[in-house]
């Protein structure tokens, strides 16, 4: 129920995990100065879309979906634009989009409600600077989700892979103190959560100062009442002994990694700016798997890379198949004004329909792997942790440790729970399931 004299605002959400942590700052910070949170852009006081820039198609998006609100929105309402496109874009998209009153980059939600209050007085604005020390360790972000918690622990990139904008819009890479990391996980139990997932661009970089990755993860996953613990996106280069020592004894850090290989060819990868080989990738793969036993790799996979050959296309197929990736983001390249990859020569440009031929043939030898694994799994059982209702009604959404999703019969009071499940059926990617023996709950805050 919104009280009749507190304003309202609407946050819309694009990108990347850590888009959607900063969104539950934003509304966290607003929440505190007075607003309340609706779930339509026409009946809010202030709309915010927070937004990414990794690639053109997500910027498109984003301009098209302020066109769509600037007819929706109510008489005198505030709409505007936070997160990495702003930061890109800054005053120019005041320029462009008239309609739209602020601009605000990552580094400048702090300043969100003065900003808000004077663009419902007629002001317009655009806040883009960097700030190396703001970490918004004194925010109480509002999560959207009551099951498991996404914890930024770094801010920022150093690696400036060269088709990579997000040096350019989150700017270099700085970490918080492992003391308010490990306050804010305390702090999610204490809200009845048991999973958390470490943020950052190359998370497993993690310093401050004092503590590195491993530090970190043994410390989160020694909060009692975790008992799930992830992290995204690491770097291969980062995986220290040190760390992958810390993944195996640390009994809350899940089997599974998120590990971006890009290409499966050293040339292109040297030309991408990624600081590591296709054998180096692979010994990285190898020492995870060799501590952490039944370990899942997922990845992220780019093609039609300037300069990217038959050669090396057909490189990177069998690189997904020596790997053996449980699932895979498969992207086209799409130039970012700004990066190095916009300055190669024009003779290395894939065209499109070479592009889209190579990601139709990627996706199939992943999917294709995918199936045959999962197959091979049927009739096993397997811990999960019960996330929302599914989209089918009587259904729900679950995940396995190793981050498998599993659909199940079950009620919505199970969400938060903990079950075991037989795995009775897949349609390559996904699981369905039967629950064998409940596990014992934990609350969840409502």
């Amino acid at each position: 129920m919104i009280a009749p004299d507190r304003s309202t605002v609407y946050i819309e959400t694009y990108g990347c995990q850590m888009n959607v942590s900063d969104s539950e700052l934003i509304l966290g910070k607003l929440a505190a100065s007075g607003y309340d949170e609706v779930d339509a852009p026409e009946a809010a006081d202030v709309i915010l879309v927070n937004t990414c820039a990794i690639r053109e198609h997500a910027e498109q998006r984003v301009i098209g979906r302020l066109g769509e609100m600037k007819s929706r929105m109510k008489p005198h309402a505030v709409l505007g634009v936070t997160g990495c496109m702003a930061q890109r874009l800054g005053p120019k998209l005041l320029d462009r989009a008239k309609h739209v009153s602020l601009v605000v980059g990552p580094d400048g939600y702090r300043s969100l409600p003065l900003l808000v209050e004077n663009a419902r007085r007629g002001a317009r604005a655009s806040s883009t600077d960097f700030d190396l020390e703001e970490h918004y360790e004194d925010f109480t972000p509002r999560r959207f989700d009551r099951v498991k918690a996404w914890i930024p622990v770094q801010r920022g990139c150093d690696y400036r892979c060269t088709y990579c904008i997000v040096p350019t819009t989150r700017g270099p890479e700085r970490s918080r103190r492992l003391e308010e990391v490990v306050r804010e996980t305390t702090a999610v139990v204490e809200e009845g959560m048991s999973e958390v997932v470490l943020l950052g661009q190359t998370v497993n970089s993690y310093t401050d100062g004092r503590h590195d990755f491993a530090d970190l993860l043994r410390a989160v996953g020694g909060v009692r009442g975790i008992r799930r613990l992830r992290f995204t996106s690491p770097h291969p280069n980062d995986f220290s002994d040190r760390v992958i020592s810390a993944m195996a004894d640390t009994d809350a850090v899940c089997e599974h990694v998120h590990l971006p290989m890009q290409s499966g060819s050293t040339s292109t990868l040297k030309r991408m700016l990624r600081r590591y080989t296709r054998e180096g990738y692979f010994e990285c793969v190898r020492r995870l798997r060799d501590a952490i036993p039944g370990l899942s790799l997922t990845t992220d996979i780019i093609v039609g890379f300037p300069g990217e050959s038959d050669e090396d296309f057909e490189m990177t197929l069998s690189a997904v198949r020596e790997v053996g990736f449980d699932d895979a983001f498969t992207f086209k390249f799409s130039p970012r004004e700004g990066t190095p990859a916009t300055r190669m020569p024009a003779s290395e440009t894939i065209s499109d329909d070479v592009a889209s031929q190579r990601l139709g043939r990627l996706i199939e030898t992943v999917r294709a792997g995918t199936r045959d694994r999962n197959l091979r799994l049927l009739g096993e059982r397997r811990e999960v942790l019960i996330e929302k209702e599914a989209r089918r009604g009587g259904l729900l959404q679950a995940r396995t440790r190793d981050f498998r999703t599993v659909i199940v019969p079950g009620e919505p009071a199970m969400i938060g729970t903990y079950a075991n499940v037989e795995l009775t059926g897949t349609t390559g990617s996904t699981f369905t399931g039967v629950v064998v023996r409940q596990r014992s709950a934990l609350p969840v805050a409502v």
